[in-house]
């Protein structure tokens, strides 16, 4: 995808139904986060057929848009400056809050609305990061226009999926169908609430798979992991979030971000595939967040040019140009100008499609790597590492090991090895958010600094802390470690 293509490619919150898929594919036990509910990692894909006629909409349009929920967000108000008014207000339903460059925005409540997917009975629902981000305030409406407040599970704005949940039993929810084994051309519906309207269902053609490079993230700690389907059905502001479905009414993707000049439905869309929404969905129900298997080297896409240059005996595959500290790959032996042509024998011609194969796997677990060495054929088994150099799972802040203290205003979460090692401590917990208008607020103490002792006492997991602020008696004494290694004392 070119860069002017990129330019145009827009955030559209749009709407429809997600699926999850298999069981096995997630290893997910009793302890998983999910209840002994029916839901999309319990059901396995079906195998029936489609009943009709090819370019026969109706079956898949009534089996999902029962699953396919409104989504409506409150965000907070605040005083703030703005130079320009953003290209992504008309999306969020905000109009110009500013009125112009450099003016400040009023204080007034901010609504915007998407789509989601149920994937469960008993309320999980799939939907975009960017649809609820920044909400302060989440309302579901379902397809019977029951209404229901909703919880944000936890985000993940690499692949620009969240996962929320609402209070309720027996829901319809989606199955997981197979996105790898989509195929151009390939007949698929798009379902959400466009511009409002409840229960949209448009129809396209896949156009193309493995799209990357279409959406400019604002954060610089936000590492994208894009590999979309390409698609020419309609979707529109309202749409983010939806499903795209195969005709057996089957989630394939999570329709995402449009490609515009104007704000609206220029032609193409990008979704998602559910190869990656599957595991993405899973791990931050279980984990908090999403663990992602690292193999720690530096890739390019191989062309012509590059080929002649480094003198590559292939044509197609995905170049290896250098390694990161602590690099799986280079453990297992593979060496700078390899070739990665295969993982798991499924061929890599592509950098977004090595990564979408990668992003499936968590820390700890192995993947077989065939590469191109000087024309020759080399298989290496690699064990796949966290971004911090070891096959440990790494607990998120909205995992149940995180813990929401009232009395100081703030959100802890457990430290990981790591973190320990750089504070220089053995035990503690993480600030892992400063709720506005707190007692940490007022101290200045920041996100990401570690809090060791509360009242003399060794705290060891965001449980404990939480317990020795509940039981408090008079003055409350803090301990720890400062963002910026400095240590700290503070008697409230």
């Amino acid at each position: 995808m070119n860069n002017q293509l990129k330019s145009y490619a827009i955030i559209a919150l749009m709407s429809s139904g997600v699926t999850l898929g298999a069981y096995s594919l997630f290893n997910l036990d009793s302890n998983s986060g999910i209840s002994d509910a029916p839901s999309a990692f319990t059901t396995s894909v079906s195998n029936q057929n489609v009943p009709g006629n090819p370019g026969e909409f109706t079956y898949a349009a009534e089996k999902t848009t029962p699953a396919v929920v409104h989504i409506k967000t409150k965000m907070e108000t605040r005083q703030r400056q703005q130079q320009f008014s953003s290209p992504f207000d008309d999306f969020f339903g905000f109009g110009d809050p500013f009125g112009g460059g450099g003016r400040r925005q009023q204080q007034q409540p901010q609504e915007a609305s998407g789509s989601g997917v149920i994937i469960s009975a008993d309320g999980y629902i799939v939907t975009n990061n960017h649809v609820v981000a920044e909400a302060a305030e989440v309302t579901v409406i379902l397809n019977d226009k029951r209404e229901y407040k909703a919880k944000v599970i936890s985000t993940d704005p690499s692949s620009d999926l969240a996962v929320i949940q609402i209070k309720e039993t027996n829901l319809p929810f989606l199955t997981f169908g197979d996105s790898d084994a989509l195929r151009v051309g390939e007949w698929v519906l798009a379902v959400g609430n466009p511009f409002n309207l409840e229960s949209t269902v448009t129809a396209g053609i896949v156009s193309a798979k493995g799209r990357q490079n279409i959406i400019d993230r604002d954060s610089p700690d936000v590492n994208p992991l894009e590999s979309f389907i390409q698609t020419d059905a309609a979707v529109n502001p309202g749409n983010s979030g939806g499903a795209l479905v195969n005709l057996k009414g089957e989630l394939i993707g999570i329709n995402t971000a449009i490609y515009s000049r104007t704000g609206q439905f220029a032609g193409y869309s990008f979704a998602v595939p559910v190869s990656i929404v599957k595991k993405v969905s899973g791990d931050l129900i279980k984990y908090g967040n999403v663990q992602r298997g690292f193999l720690g080297v530096q890739i390019s896409e191989v062309n012509a040019k590059l080929a002649d240059e480094k003198d590559l005996k292939t044509s197609a595959g995905v170049y290896v140009g250098g390694f990161s500290e602590n690099s799986a790959a280079k453990d297992a032996g593979i060496k700078i100008n390899d070739v990665i042509v295969k993982i798991d024998g499924v061929e890599t011609k592509s950098s977004a499609k090595l990564m979408e194969i990668v992003s499936r796997k968590r820390p700890g677990e192995a993947i077989q790597v065939t590469v191109n060495r000087d024309g020759a054929t080399k298989e290496f088994k690699v064990t796949l590492k966290n971004k911090d150099g070891n096959t440990e799972i790494v607990k998120g802040d909205n995992s149940p090991e995180s813990a929401k203290s009232e009395f100081l205003g703030a959100k802890f979460a457990s430290l990981t090895p790591a973190e320990m090692k750089k504070f220089g401590v053995s035990s503690g917990v993480k600030i892992a958010e400063v709720l506005p208008d707190g007692r940490l607020e007022m101290y200045g103490l920041a996100k990401g600094s570690v809090i060791t002792k509360i009242n003399d006492k060794v705290i060891n997991s965001p449980k404990e802390a939480v317990e020795a602020l509940e039981s408090r008696k008079g003055r409350i004494k803090l301990e720890g470690v400062d963002v910026d290694g400095s240590r700290f004392i503070y008697v409230l």
